[in-house]
């Protein structure tokens, strides 16, 4: 037990002297498309007229930002990079009124959603290039408006969603840092609608995105 303790407290010690820790802050902008696989119907309990509405994602690319604070710990040439970012993103949906089927209203809803992600990459270097991947949280911080202006609905959102980073990046004199990765989301039915009854309708949608950022390292 004694020689393990020894052992644990030589790496403990060891670390800061084969590791390289740097801090810094960073800002970038991002692509995002949504998917749905289809077109979900959504209907209000009969006691209040049975109003029917169909919700549609548009799927074309929304510019987003991001900026916050990161960490890099390499060791033995692989490096652990966790960050705190707070990004912005919108979705848009296509919500057609179809009440009166003869004469149906469709209206464009965009919603901003403020998160606060948090990726936790690890890396290693290629030549001049980095290349990393890791899992990514993302806590809803706001509440964005609801596709259905009508008291016979509720939007649900999901404030805490779990997706994945990856992508390549290189440093410029030790001090500046650009990275482009991917993002993806592994969680769906992000969005619920519930009608009066208690009846949930899943959106099943998923965003991905194209980020691209530039860092300052100290």
């Amino acid at each position: 037990m004694k020689k393990l303790i020894a052992i644990v407290l030589v790496v403990f010690v060891s670390i800061p002297v084969f590791s390289q820790i740097k801090f810094g802050i960073k800002a970038g902008v991002s692509t995002s498309s949504l998917s749905m696989s289809d077109i979900k119907t959504v209907t209000s309990p009969a006691s209040s007229g049975s109003n029917k509405f169909t919700v549609e994602a548009l799927t074309s690319a929304k510019y987003g930002f991001q900026g916050g604070f990161f960490m890099r710990v390499t060791l033995f040439g692989v490096y652990i990079q966790p960050e705190l970012l707070l990004t912005t993103r919108t979705n848009e949906y296509t919500v057609t009124d179809i009440t009166n089927s003869s004469a149906p209203v469709a209206t464009v809803v965009k919603q901003n959603f403020n998160k606060l992600d948090i990726p936790v990459l690890v890396g290693f270097k290629l030549g001049p290039i980095r290349l990393n991947a890791g899992p990514s949280g993302s806590i809803l911080i706001n509440s964005p408006k609801e596709l259905i202006s009508s008291p016979d609905f509720k939007s649900l959102y999901s404030r805490m969603t779990i997706g994945y980073q990856a992508g390549l990046g290189f440093d410029l004199l030790n001090t500046l840092t650009v990275d482009l990765r991917y993002e993806g989301n592994l969680k769906k039915y992000q969005n619920q609608i519930e009608n009066l009854t208690g009846t949930k309708v899943n959106l099943d949608d998923r965003t991905s995105s194209f980020i691209l950022s530039l860092g300052i390292m100290f």
